[in-house]
């Protein structure tokens, strides 16, 4: 089974988000199951230079961008046990930053030509292309519209993974057209015209042979009118292959006994782990104490992550015997909450504005619980690294995080945290109090702790998932011919 990733960013080479550690992990747990897992993304400038002298041409090319002929290069290099190919174009990609430019719908544009022309260069014909997101999402439709007459390309299989469904390459159909240098057949009954815009996620949605997206209740969300984005409709109609699998995290990387971060290596001794808040109290000014509930956040500071919740209610919530640290950034209105926060509650809260990976895991490991009230997460990372840090997570019960994290049923005594299913500050006070007064008994506080030791993490049951899926395809692309295909 021959799997080439197709996507914007990765572990360990360039990360903006949640989206670069799926495609540094995942093709590591396909590996082991035996799949032939390898990545083709852009040449960042960014992209460290003892990664870029390792680099290898194995072919140059043209890439037709409308009328514009550009160069492309393709490099291979081995990292880890896992082959990256990348796309090198230094007009287009030699940047310091990976995204936010005002070309970036025409170096995502040529980005997925280039990586459907760079398929004939490879040493084997992918079984399956595994696209990520929009910035691969024309990947499936130039596939199947442009070289499905090609009998190398015939029986390569598509899947498009979504990672966020609010973003998804939309720019001006006039634009596109000339890029591709196409016209109004662009934009028939499954183009990429939506609402008289250009949609590069909608191609994928219409033309990919299997659709993913990253837990199974985000795959049920994103097919009703308020998570769907406009693309609901499409979504159910596609619903028959569209699969939710929970991402995983890497278990190596994170693991509070091996964590050079970590003040004090633990596993799942309490004690131990509190050494640790003790340790993040003393780095960050806080009183120490073991007995104060810490509850920690690392996030972006945005609404999509519930802090008009936290905005709501925080003065009640310092009311309550905590402590409350957070790591982000993010809108400015936040971030001054916070900043508020610790100025006048320096015995309560400390933030740190910005990312420091270090003191993320010091949180992770420092922490009683993990506050994660969001509005929306197709699966979220943080609450699984959290459990991996026995911290408790605290969630509202949607995306990934209703999939992962089951609230504590103080009959049954099974659960490995707390969550609450309304999107409302007042619904998350509670449940945070309901937290609290647990955590004051030790031994029902052991117990919910040691019910998250006991969920698997990794990427190994994803891996697995994933497996059983391309197998599928593949089988699917070489025993039948193609269904015809229209534009």
């Amino acid at each position: 089974m021959n799997v080439l990733f197709v996507a914007s960013e990765a572990v360990p080479l360039v990360k903006t988000g949640g989206l670069a550690d799926v495609v540094g992990s995942l093709p590591k747990a396909l590996k082991e199951r035996g799949a032939d897992a390898s990545v083709i993304m852009p040449k960042y400038g960014a992209i460290p230079q003892a990664a870029v002298e390792q680099m290898e041409t194995i072919a140059t090319f043209a890439v037709k961008v409308g009328w514009r002929s550009q160069y492309c290069g393709l490099l291979k290099v081995d990292i880890e046990g896992i082959v990256y190919y990348f796309i090198d174009n230094e007009y287009y990609f030699g940047r310091d930053g990976i995204y936010g430019y005002g070309d970036d719908p025409e170096r995502f544009v040529f980005f997925s030509l280039a990586v459907v022309e760079a398929l004939r260069y490879l040493d084997v014909m992918p079984d399956v292309l595994h696209c990520h997101d929009w910035q691969a999402g024309l990947v499936p439709y130039v596939l199947r519209c442009w070289y499905d007459h090609d009998p190398a390309y015939k029986r390569v299989a598509t899947m498009f993974t979504i990672h966020n469904l609010k973003y998804q390459g939309v720019f001006g159909k006039r634009q596109l057209q000339d890029l591709l240098g196409a016209g109004d057949e662009l934009f028939g009954a499954r183009g990429l015209g939506h609402y008289e815009a250009a949609n590069l996620m909608k191609g994928a949605l219409e033309y990919a042979d299997k659709l993913t997206t990253v837990s199974p209740t985000y795959a049920g969300e994103i097919q009703t009118e308020a998570y769907g984005e406009t693309l609901d409709g499409l979504l159910r109609y596609r619903a028959g292959d569209l699969v939710g699998i929970v991402n995983g995290i890497d278990t190596i990387s994170f693991d509070p006994m091996n964590d050079p971060a970590v003040v004090s290596p633990y596993r799942n001794s309490l004690s131990r782990k509190r050494k640790n808040k003790l340790a993040l109290q003393r780095e960050l000014g806080l009183p120490e104490s073991e007995s104060t509930p810490l509850i920690g956040i690392v996030s972006r500071l945005v609404d999509q992550k519930g802090f008009d919740l936290v905005a709501a209610v925080l003065d009640e919530l310092l009311e309550e015997e905590i402590q409350l640290v957070v790591l982000g950034s993010g809108d400015p209105h936040y971030e001054g909450l916070f900043n508020w926060a610790t100025a006048n509650r320096p015995d309560k809260v400390k933030v740190w504005i910005g990312y420091n990976d270090s003191l993320a895991r010091r949180i992770y490991a420092g922490s009683d619980m993990y506050l994660m009230p969001s509005l929306f997460e197709p699966c979220g990372l943080s609450q699984l690294l959290a459990l991996r840090y026995r911290s408790v997570p605290i969630v509202r019960e949607t995306g990934g995080l209703k999939d992962t994290v089951k609230s504590y049923d103080e009959v049954t005594g099974e659960g490995n945290g707390f969550s609450f299913t309304w999107y409302n500050a007042h619904d998350m006070l509670y449940t945070i109090r309901r937290a609290i007064g647990l955590y004051r008994q030790e031994a029902v506080w052991e117990q919910i702790v040691m019910n998250g030791v006991k969920e698997d993490y990794s990427w190994t049951r994803s891996a697995k998932s994933y497996m059983a899926l391309y197998a599928e395809l593949a089988a699917k692309r070489k025993e039948a011919e193609r269904w015809p295909v229209t534009s």
